[in-house]
């Protein structure tokens, strides 16, 4: 089994790549050089999603790519990851050979939201299902917990305030609005994909925390 991977500087797809152990090889698609090394079963590439090469042939490929408008400094170049990169990935993918496809959207994605970023994604959504690939697995997990700070990235204080005051009613809140473990998102990704099933599987919040378990 050879897999690629965008998006691995990422809270999910760092844990994605943690996870693997191979037999066989993992593509790790990043845009700088990684500042550490990567295990024999892994290979990074250092590319530009705006303009990527062929890559590597591969039976399947997971997209953790996403940023924040925030981060981005605008909605245009929040599109511009978000959903343009993740397509060009998901193109790229086909061409080597890629049938079974993965991607972290998010809780409440929809192209027909009013909200600019659950639109994009819905958007991102509906652009990768009609791309016929075998297996489809659409992943919309509600707020992510996982270690921000040691991938180097800037702290979301409103994410950081909503886990702060969750955390304690956490056994309260239903399943599908909890936060969710980066590490059970990978785990749950995984399982989706291995199963196989045809066309697309949106797989909500409450279904990746029983997936990732």
């Amino acid at each position: 089994m050879t897999a690629l991977l965008a998006g691995a500087t990422g809270l999910v797809g760092r844990e994605l790549a943690r996870a693997w152990v191979g037999p066989g090889l993992l593509h790790l698609l990043v845009r700088r050089p990684l500042a550490i090394a990567v295990p024999r079963s892994q290979r990074v590439h250092v590319v530009d999603f705006a303009a990527l090469p062929a890559l590597p042939k591969a039976d399947e490929a997971y997209c953790c790519l996403g940023t924040t408008i925030k981060t981005a400094g605008s909605q245009a170049a929040f599109r511009a990851v978000d959903f343009d990169a993740v397509l060009a990935f998901a193109h790229a993918a086909q061409r080597a050979g890629v049938q079974r496809f993965a991607v972290v959207s998010a809780l409440g994605a929809s192209p027909r939201s009013p909200g600019f970023y659950s639109r994009v994604k819905g958007e991102m959504e509906q652009a990768l299902a009609g791309l016929g690939f075998a297996s489809l697995v659409i992943a919309r997990p509600s707020l992510l917990a996982g270690d921000r700070a040691t991938l180097g990235q800037s702290p979301r204080l409103g994410e950081r305030l909503a886990l702060a005051l969750t955390a304690p009613l956490g056994p309260l809140i239903p399943q599908a609005w909890r936060p969710i473990q980066a590490a059970t998102v990978a785990r749950a990704m995984r399982r989706a994909l291995a199963e196989a099933r045809p066309g697309a599987r949106f797989v909500e919040s409450s279904e990746l925390q029983e997936l990732g378990r």
